[in-house]
C-alpha cells in the first residue's frame, strides 16, 4: 500500500513523457536484477565444473566465466580450470582461464599448483607453456616442487627442461625429503644420475632421518644405491641385512579400466543419475581388487645383495670387473598396497568405507552411498608408504580431507 501511493504521489508531479521514461527504467532494473539471478542460477557446483574442464569442454566453460565465474573457481577435483587443463595437458583450456585473469601460481586446498600437475603427469608441453608464462619452478620454504613430482612419475624430459630453467635440485619437500629421494624409491635410474649430475646432494637426511640411499636400499634399486653411495662405500652397504633397511612399499598404477569406470561415474552422479554412478563406482572398485590380487599373485620376491665381488689382474686395471652376489630371496614382511594414489590412507579405511557405502545403499540413502563410495575408491587408489610420504592429491580428493597432507 505504501508504494503505492508513493507511486501516486511520484506521478502527479510529473508530465505523461517523463512519467514513461520513469516507467522504462523501472523495467530495465527489473530486467537487470532477472538477468544476475538468471546468471549465478546458470553458473556450475564444484562437480559439474570439474567434469566439464576435464572433459575439454571449452564452450561450457567459456559461457560459464561470460556469466561471471570467478577465474579461479575451483572444482571439486584437482582445483582450477588452470590447474584442471594442467592435469590433463590442455593448453587452450588453461588459456581461456589465464585469458580470464585466472592466477598461474595460485595453490589449491590441497597446496598444489597447476606446474606441479603438468609434471606429475608429464605434459611438458603444458610444463613449457606454464613456466614460459610465469609459473614460478620454485617454491618458497619447504614445499613440495614440480621437480619432486616429476621424478616421483619417472619423466625424465619434465625433470631435464625444469632443471635448465633453474628448479632446485635439492629442492626439500613438507617432510624434508629431496628428489633424489623420489627417484631413489621408485627405481627412476636415469632421473637419479641426471639429478646426480645436476649436483643433487647425497647426504641430506628428511625429519624420518633418512636419506636416499635408504630409499633405493629398501626398495632394492641396487643400481641407484650405487650411483649414490659410489663403489667403495656400496660394497659395505650392500652386505647390511635387507631387514635393515625397512620394508619396501611399491607404488602401482591403477587400470586404465578402472580411471575410465571412475570419470565415467562422475559423470552420471553430475547428471543426478545415482544409480547408474553408483554401479560405475562399484564396478571401478572391482577392477582395483582385481588387479591387486593379481599382481600380489605374481609378485617375486626381491633379490638380497650380500656383497660386491671385485676381478681384476695385476698391472691390467682395465680389465677388472665387478658384480654383485646374492643370496636367497629375503622373506620380508610387506605393508598393504592398492593402487597408486594421492595421501597415505589404510586398506582398512577403504573396507571402512565400502561397508558404509553397502549399508547407505541398503537403506535407500543414495546421496551418502555415493559419498561413500568416492572415498573407498580413493582409499583403495592409494599407496600405503612411508609416513608422510604421499603422491598428488588430485588423484583421490576425497580421502584427502581426512588423510596427511600431500608430499
Amino acid at each position: 500500500m505504501r508504494a503505492e501511493l508513493q507511486w501516486r504521489w511520484i506521478a502527479a508531479g510529473l508530465g505523461s513523457a517523463a512519467l514513461a521514461s520513469l516507467r522504462v527504467l523501472a523495467g530495465t532494473v527489473v530486467l537487470i536484477a532477472a538477468s544476475g539471478s538468471l546468471r549465478a542460477a546458470s553458473l556450475p557446483d564444484g562437480a559439474r565444473f570439474s567434469i566439464a574442464v576435464e572433459q575439454g569442454d571449452m564452450v561450457q566453460a567459456r559461457e560459464w566465466l561470460d556469466n561471471g565465474l570467478p577465474p579461479d573457481f575451483e572444482g571439486k577435483a584437482i582445483g582450477t580450470g588452470i590447474m584442471i587443463g594442467a592435469w590433463e595437458g590442455n593448453i587452450a583450456m588453461m588459456d581461456l582461464f589465464l585469458s580470464r585473469g585466472g592466477d598461474l601460481n595460485r595453490s589449491n586446498s590441497l597446496g598444489e599448483q597447476a606446474l606441479q600437475h603438468a609434471a606429475w603427469r608429464g605434459h611438458l608441453a603444458a610444463v613449457r607453456w606454464l613456466v614460459e608464462r610465469g609459473a614460478r619452478v620454485n617454491r618458497e620454504g619447504k614445499e613440495w616442487a614440480a621437480l619432486h613430482y616429476a621424478a616421483f612419475a619417472g619423466h625424465g624430459e619434465v625433470v631435464s627442461y625444469l632443471l635448465e630453467r633453474g628448479a632446485d635440485v635439492n629442492a626439500r619437500s613438507t617432510n624434508g625429503s629431496t628428489p633424489l629421494m623420489m627417484a631413489a624409491r621408485e627405481g627412476k635410474e636415469s632421473i637419479a644420475k641426471t639429478l646426480l649430475a645436476a649436483g643433487a646432494r647425497r647426504d641430506i637426511v628428511n625429519e624420518q632421518g633418512e636419506d636416499a640411499l635408504r630409499w633405493a636400499m629398501r626398495h632394492n634399486n641396487l643400481s641407484i644405491a650405487r650411483s649414490i653411495a659410489g663403489g667403495d662405500t656400496f660394497a659395505a652397504v650392500a652386505a647390511r641385512p635387507a631387514t635393515s633397511w625397512g620394508a619396501p612399499v611399491r607404488s602401482q598404477a591403477v587400470p586404465d579400466r578402472a580411471d575410465s569406470l571412475m570419470a565415467q561415474a562422475r559423470r552420471m552422479e553430475a547428471e543426478g543419475r545415482r544409480d547408474e554412478a553408483l554401479r560405475l563406482y562399484r564396478a571401478a572398485l572391482v577392477t582395483i581388487r582385481q588387479a591387486d590380487a593379481s599382481r600380489k599373485s605374481s609378485q617375486v620376491p626381491p633379490r638380497v645383495a650380500t656383497g660386491m665381488v671385485i676381478s681384476a689382474r695385476r698391472g691390467k686395471p682395465d680389465n677388472q670387473s665387478a658384480s654383485l652376489s646374492f643370496a636367497a630371496p629375503a622373506q620380508v614382511a610387506t605393508s598393504a598396497e592398492v593402487g597408486a594414489g594421492a595421501t597415505a590412507v589404510e586398506v582398512d579405511s577403504a573396507d571402512g568405507w565400502l561397508r558404509r557405502a553397502r549399508e547407505f545403499e541398503a537403506a535407500g540413502r543414495r546421496k551418502e552411498a555415493l559419498e561413500a563410495f568416492r572415498h573407498a575408491s580413493a582409499s583403495l587408489r592409494t599407496v600405503a608408504a612411508e609416513r608422510d610420504l604421499t603422491l598428488s592429491p588430485a588423484l583421490a580428493p576425497a580421502a584427502n580431507a581426512e588423510s596427511a597432507p600431500p608430499p
